[in-house]
């Protein structure tokens, strides 16, 4: 009875607060059973699964407010199943928990209707936090070669293409260039890597070497391609092109690692940012000098 004159008490606004939050818990437990399906690991698989079952608990005990049944909402199970596959599921999943920032102040919001809401909320994010934080997923191993090919590659290949785009003035010329230092420059940084874990004592040597040669490779391919692109005689705004596609390189990974790892993107973007863009504009300035002084004209 004291249950059914509290329901009755809950303002038109609280129950609409209630049925969002009732809908969101079972959206999630949608999304980590999806994802559960897909993961080999047996410890994670079960991590996964009793999120969902936590998930689908808290969906049942504003159920018992609202008094209705939700549906999961199908765009956002669809989206952050697509978002695991693509970039892992320790990504898509906090993505989805940093998405919910301002839950505390809805929960503080609704608490002088629902008491119990705010002792809810700490339990929800404590338990689920805990939870995410046993997940172990392979790919986030190796970020640290992931880091070092990208890292490396950017700022070897955003120095190289500056440079030689004053020296040059030719994009097909510098395209060239650029893709031999590249594929050469990838070849030595993971050979380099299998040898330092090697070394180590790592059982994991050539798996670290692909994850840092992967990061080189494709990173050395979107900063050549602005000077595939463009006429042999636009290497200014390939040049352009291709410091933007560095910035927005740096911006994509600092926001991988900054959500998976739960690091600063501020401090990490614009360390990386800088320097590469530093020596590029150093490098650019090389180049000008080399031709002015050395007199070399291609």
């Amino acid at each position: 009875m004291a249950n059914s004159e509290q329901e009755k008490s809950i303002s038109t606004k609280t129950l609409e607060i209630v049925s969002s939050m009732q809908k969101n818990e079972i959206t999630e437990c949608h999304i980590y059973r999806k994802i559960a399906k897909r993961v080999k690991d047996e410890h994670n698989r079960t991590i996964l699964l009793r999120i969902a079952d936590e998930e689908e608990r808290h969906s049942k005990i504003w159920q018992r407010y609202t008094g209705k049944e939700e549906k999961p909402n199908a765009f956002k199970v669809w989206w952050f199943s697509l978002i695991s596959l693509i970039c892992g599921f320790t990504f898509a999943l906090k993505l989805m928990e940093n998405g919910e920032g301002n839950a505390q102040d809805i929960y503080t919001e609704i608490c002088d209707e629902i008491p119990a809401a705010k002792q809810i909320c700490e339990d929800e994010q404590r338990h689920e936090n805990e939870l995410i934080e046993l997940l172990d997923e392979e790919r986030l191993k190796y970020v640290g070669s992931m880091v070092l090919g990208l890292n490396d590659a950017l700022v070897e290949l955003t120095g190289t293409l500056a440079g030689l785009t004053l020296a040059l003035q030719n994009t097909s010329l510098i395209a060239l260039s650029g893709l031999i230092t590249g594929i050469s420059a990838t070849l030595s940084m993971a050979s380099s890597e299998f040898l330092s874990a090697k070394s180590d004592g790592r059982s994991d040597a050539f798996k670290s070497c692909i994850y840092t040669g992967i990061a080189y490779v494709i990173t050395v391919a979107l900063l050549v391609l602005p000077y595939l692109l463009f006429p042999s005689t636009h290497y200014l705004w390939a040049l352009v092109t291709m410091l933007v596609i560095v910035v927005l390189i740096i911006s994509g990974f600092t926001f991988y690692i900054s959500v998976a790892k739960g690091l600063s993107f501020k401090k990490r973007f614009l360390e990386m940012a800088g320097i590469s863009l530093s020596v590029a504009v150093l490098s650019f300035v090389i180049g000008l000098l080399v031709k002015q002084f050395l007199g070399i004209d291609i």
